[in-house]
């Protein structure tokens, strides 16, 4: 809040990411609970065996996490608000191809609908239509990115057109000598919280063995 000044010899960058949300306000009321609203398949979506979710998205990891859903739900609905993917031809041709996945173009989510506690359904607009209908869900994946906790440094550090800092391949070093980064601040790609913890550790080396060149 700018009103502490801190003097250190090297500085480790662990700041993350914060994955994007419709913003609606009964999407926001679920994920507080922890009722069925989630932006990770691969974290959450074993919770959902054997139901039925839906995800929004339109770029491959939304592909990617809809067939990661695809093999352990019964049936998952993805609402692609525009009218074609963002995703690769690759991408869009896997889930297009997989059995119980149903893609819905054109649409927007209006309300995530349950008990006050829990998930039960998608309220879904039609924009071709204008029409309004319900989807049977126990489960709403968000899948439209993530935004990287990186403003504060972007006078300072180099960051990718996304905002993500960009490290030296292959460690965890940044353009700055003495500052280093871990975890999700860096990576768009995995965003796993074991992933982070590795480059943690990486860059915890990379800081001590920086420290012990400048004695």
């Amino acid at each position: 809040n700018d009103t502490k000044e801190l003097h250190c010899e090297t500085v480790i960058i662990s700041t993350g990411a914060t994955a994007k949300y419709l913003g609606l306000e009964s999407e926001q009321h679920y994920l507080k609970m922890g009722g069925g609203v989630s932006a990770c398949a691969i974290c959450d979506g074993f919770f959902y065996r054997n139901q039925e979710v839906v995800i929004v998205g339109a770029g491959d990891s939304a592909c990617e996490e809809a067939h990661y859903l695809s093999k352990l739900c019964k049936k998952v609905t993805m609402l692609v608000r525009s009218e074609k993917f963002r995703a690769s031809k690759i991408m869009e041709a896997r889930v297009r191809k997989t059995e119980n996945i149903e893609i819905l173009m054109n649409h927007d989510t209006v309300e995530v609908l349950g008990d006050g506690q829990v998930v039960t359904g998608v309220k879904a607009l039609n924009k071709t239509t204008n029409e309004t209908f319900e989807i049977p869900s126990t489960g709403f994946f968000v899948a439209i990115g993530h935004k990287p906790n990186t403003d504060i440094f972007k006078d300072f550090i180099t960051l990718d057109e996304t905002g993500y800092i960009v490290n030296t391949p292959g460690s965890s070093k940044t353009n700055v000598e003495g500052v280093f980064v871990s975890g999700d601040a860096a990576d768009h790609v995995y965003r796993q919280a074991i992933t982070a913890a590795g480059t943690g550790c990486m860059a915890a080396l990379d800081a001590e063995r920086y420290l012990a060149g400048k004695e």
